[in-house]
Parts: structure tokens; C-alpha cells; sequence
């Protein structure tokens, strides 16, 4: 046979052989082998763990311009901060998004002394959106509690220019169970569960067209006369961020403060009497003195200031780091950049926003080239029924009330979520999305040693992935130790940079980072559940 035949032969020969490589190597990837770019990996876990600047970012947004209530000034003071870092890291398209939000607040003065019978300083927290006194005020201290409209007769009269205690003393007991959540093997064992829902026991119902009972009894306050009222937080907890992990954890008092309530952002804004939560010793103190039929006295200076939405008072921040040959794809990271007034917002969530940061940080620092965008989101209103992350979805990706979609939606892989404090990342919640098991399995495979190991199936929710979900899109928040999450920092006058922990956050930041390129870089998207049906959903609440 003629060389000029064998060649063309061969070379027939070789390029079958090539094709059937590709073939056999999609295949592969096809039966669930994910092809990981261990060198690239390699690079981000060496600068995420060796070069860390997550402290410093997290310094920055509490230390100096915490807390980020959203409207305030020092929320945007932070935005303005943080797109000053993303433009020197080389992020591209740089922006806000606003939505409206209503009036916006920031506490401008707060001091509170027990007077009578004896003076001492008074640890509290005004309620956010709370009106400030007429000045310095002092006024006799008074127990009126309110449990039904019925009771309101009782005191109509009798509370004009008084400051009036709300609630019940509560018992302060010793510590018994531990204050510092790590997970235990049961734990593990647990968030590898689906768990059974509990029987429905009956609906609270639809809303009535009146009033309920506590905004009568701001109006009745109001009403008459009453200066501010005082009360000691909430009896029970619940823990943060809907996992449903049977956890138990005693919340410490020692000085901590878990405010609740606030004032309403609308035209009624500053309409409702000033509020205060005070540590529950003190406010103990002050129950056993009236209970002698003894008066006890407290002065009061409060002053906060209102900011009306001139244009919109809300907004997101955003950045990416463009693809190449799937650059109209998008995977999405992020976390709630407004936090409450109580701190200064370090681990809720300034920890969140540090992390998410840093890790687009990395990928930029290591040369990283991903295939689909990797788009960064710091969300606002989180605290106020995740109000940012709906507006964005509804914006870019769909309404989950019509299930009306935009072309957005099909170009999402998947958004990552974190919003549980500064504990180190054990796992992810799979958000009941089966199909990433596989894919996810090889992915913390290299992450066991960092102490990433759980897969949880369920679905979690009170945080901003729940906004994507609702559409239909894959969307998932990282399973955190809650360290003193649950017990101290959330949502209390504790939550400060001291309690975020170094080694934990820069381990978040680097799997976070490994995560993002992992899902930037496969063939294909991520897998999605099926789109849920559309029905007009109530707000799910902030974390």
C-alpha cells in the first residue's frame, strides 16, 4: 500500500482516537466526575490562608462605619468604602441599585440613670426607628403592663409624663449549658437529615383590617402622655437562620441586650413613644424596688434623627469579575451589608460581607480566569424582611408572586449565601436541591481537611438565598459553627468586632473562593429544582 494512503489512514485513525478521548472525557464528566482545577485551587487556598485581609475589611465596616442601619449615613458612608476596595482589586461593574425603603434613622445621643433610690447608670439600647425625648428628661418610673385591650382601662390616666415598664421581671438564671456552639458528631449526624415536619396545628389566619394589640398600645402610650417606655427583650429565642438543627443554648445575660420591637419607616415615622431596652439586671432591679412600694426615678436623653426618601434609601452594591467564554453566565456570592443599631453589626453580618469580599479578592490577586462571571452582592434591608435581595431578583431574575421570569434567570448557575455569624464553614445546605449532591460530594473533598465535611439536604431559609429560591434558582447558605452566634452577638449590643474570630473567617473567605470558581467553571450549570408555583409570598424575615 502506497505511504500516501497509510498517512491520510493514520492520521483518520489518530483523529478517531481524539474524538473518542473528548467523547470518553464527557462522558466521564457526564456520569459525575467533576473536572477540578486542583492547581488553581491550590493557589487560592495559599493566598486565602496565608495573606488573609478579612480582618481588615471587617474593621473597616464596623469598627469605623458600624452599625450600617439601611438608610442611615453610615451605611452609605460603608458603600462608598467598599467600592473604593473593589476598584482597586479590579472588580468591573461597580455600582448600586437602590429600591425604596422608606425613612431612614441613625441614633445622634443615648444616656439613662436610675435616680431614685439610688443613682446608677443604665445599660440599654434604644429601639431602632424610635422618636429621641424633649431633652433630657426625668420622670417617675411606673409598671403598666398591657395584655389585652381590656387592660387599657386600668391605666388611662394615670401614665401621662411617666416612664412606664412593659413587661414582667424575668428570672436571671446561672449559666448551665454551653455558651460557645461547636457542632458534635450528633449535630453532623443531624444536618445530614431531612427533618418531618411537625402536624399542622391551624393557621394564625388572615390579618385583620384593624390594628393589633400592640400598635393599639402604641397608641395608647402615645396617647397619653408617656414618656418612654422601657422593656428587658424577648423571653424565648429562636434560633437565626431556619436550619432547624435541634440545638440548645442558653442566651447569657451579664449585660447583654437582645432589643426588639422598633418604630414604623413610613409617613408615621417618629409618631410612636421613645423605647428602650435595658439590661434585664437592671431592669430587674427596678421591678423589686416598685414592688416595696418604693418610687424609683430615672432620667432619660435620647436623641435620634429621621431621614426622608428623597430618592430611594435603600440599595445593593455590586461587583463582578467578567467570564470568558461563558461570560453571560453568572454565579453569585453575597451577604446583607445593613445590620442593626445595637452594635456596631461585626458578626451580623459585617462577617458575611468581609468574607464575601475577600474572596473575590483572592480570585482577582491569583490570576483567576473564570469561565461564567462571578458577580458579588452586598444586600440592604436584610434586617427589615430581606428587601434587597427581593427587589434585586425581581429586577434581574423573576417575580416569585406571578413566577413571570426574565432572561436573567437562565443565565444564573447559582448564589451563595452567608449570614450565620463568624464560625468557620462545616458544610452547605443543599436547599433541597438533590441534583448538587454529586457535584458537591467532590467539592469539599479537598476542603475535609479545613473541616468541611456536610452535605445538608434540607432547606433552610430567613436569610437571602431564600429571595433566589423563591424563584426557582439555585441558591444555598454555607452550614457555620454558631460559636456564640445564638447566644451573645445576634441581633444584640454584643455584636463587635472582638467576637469575630480570625482563624474561622479566613477559612470561610478561602472556601467561599473555591466554591465560587468551582461553580464558574464547569460545563454546566448547576442543576435546579423545579420551579415552585407562583403565589403571593409575606416577607420571611432578616437574620
Amino acid at each position: 500500500m502506497s505511504k500516501w494512503i497509510i498517512r491520510p489512514l493514520l492520521a483518520s485513525v489518530l483523529i478517531v482516537a481524539i474524538i473518542l478521548s473528548l467523547t470518553a472525557q464527557n462522558r466521564t464528566a457526564d456520569n459525575g466526575i467533576e473536572k477540578l482545577d486542583y492547581a488553581m485551587i491550590g493557589k487560592i487556598r495559599d493566598e486565602g490562608l496565608n495573606r488573609s485581609q478579612v480582618m481588615d475589611h471587617v474593621s473597616w465596616l464596623s469598627d469605623v462605619y458600624g452599625p450600617r442601619l439601611t438608610g442611615s449615613p453610615a451605611i452609605k458612608q460603608a458603600g462608598q468604602w467598599v467600592q473604593k476596595k473593589f476598584q482597586e482589586w479590579g472588580l468591573s461593574g461597580i455600582h448600586e441599585e437602590e429600591f425604596s425603603f422608606g425613612k431612614g434613622w441613625s441614633l445622634v445621643h443615648f444616656s439613662a440613670n436610675m435616680t431614685e433610690p439610688q443613682v446608677q447608670p443604665i445599660a440599654g439600647s434604644p429601639q431602632s426607628w424610635t422618636p429621641g425625648t424633649s431633652g433630657r428628661v426625668t420622670a417617675e418610673v411606673v409598671y403598666a403592663p398591657i395584655g389585652s385591650a381590656a387592660d387599657f382601662d386600668k391605666y388611662r390616666g394615670k401614665l401621662k409624663g411617666k416612664i412606664v415598664l412593659t413587661q414582667p421581671a424575668r428570672e436571671v438564671k446561672m449559666l448551665e449549658g454551653p455558651v460557645i456552639l461547636k457542632m458534635t458528631e450528633k449535630d453532623i449526624a443531624e444536618a445530614r437529615t431531612i427533618p418531618i415536619p411537625a402536624a399542622p396545628r391551624g393557621g394564625r389566619g388572615a390579618r385583620g383590617s384593624g390594628p393589633t394589640l400592640q400598635e393599639q398600645i402604641r397608641e395608647f402610650f402615645l396617647a397619653e402622655g408617656v414618656l418612654a417606655t422601657l422593656d428587658r427583650g424577648s423571653d424565648s429565642y429562636t434560633a437565626a437562620g431556619g436550619s432547624d438543627l435541634s440545638w440548645q443554648q442558653q442566651r447569657p445575660d451579664g449585660g447583654t441586650i437582645f432589643p426588639s420591637g422598633g418604630g414604623p419607616r413610613d409617613a408615621n415615622a417618629g409618631k410612636i413613644t421613645p423605647g428602650v431596652t435595658i439590661a434585664v439586671e437592671h431592669y430587674n432591679r427596678m421591678m423589686r424596688i416598685l414592688e416595696k412600694n418604693i418610687p424609683v426615678k430615672m432620667e432619660i436623653d435620647l436623641q435620634t434623627k429621621f431621614y426622608d426618601e428623597t430618592g430611594k434609601n435603600g440599595f445593593n452594591l455590586i461587583g463582578e469579575i467578567p467570564g470568558t467564554d461563558l461570560a453571560g453566565e453568572v454565579v453569585m456570592i453575597g451577604a446583607h451589608f445593613d445590620s442593626h443599631p445595637f452594635a456596631t453589626g461585626a458578626t451580623d453580618n459585617a462577617a458575611g460581607c468581609a468574607a464575601m469580599m475577600e474572596a473575590m479578592r483572592i480570585l482577582k490577586t491569583v490570576g483567576a480566569r473564570p469561565r461564567r462571571t462571578i458577580r458579588i452582592a452586598l444586600w440592604g434591608a436584610e434586617e427589615q424582611g430581606l428587601l434587597g435581595s427581593q427587589a434585586y431578583v425581581k429586577e434581574h431574575f423573576g417575580d416569585p408572586s406571578t413566577m413571570q421570569l426574565k432572561p436573567g434567570h437562565e443565565k444564573l448557575s447559582a448564589y451563595y449565601n452567608l449570614d450565620n455569624g463568624t464560625g468557620r464553614i462545616r458544610g452547605i445546605w443543599m436547599q433541597s436541591n438533590l441534583g448538587v449532591k454529586k457535584i458537591f460530594e467532590q467539592w469539599i473533598e479537598p476542603l475535609n481537611e479545613l473541616g468541611v465535611q456536610i452535605l445538608g439536604p434540607r432547606s433552610v431559609a430567613s436569610t437571602d438565598h431564600a429571595s433566589f429560591d423563591a424563584v426557582g434558582l439555585p441558591a444555598f447558605q454555607f452550614i457555620q459553627e454558631r460559636l456564640e452566634y445564638n447566644s451573645r452577638t445576634h441581633h444584640s449590643n454584643m455584636d463587635v468586632v472582638d467576637r469575630v474570630q480570625r482563624e474561622d473567617m479566613v477559612q470561610i473567605a478561602t472556601v467561599a473562593a473555591i466554591f465560587a470558581y468551582n461553580t464558574a467553571m464547569r460545563d454546566e450549570k448547576l442543576p435546579r429544582k423545579a420551579l415552585p408555583a407562583p403565589t403571593e409570598r409575606g416577607n420571611r424575615g432578616g437574620n
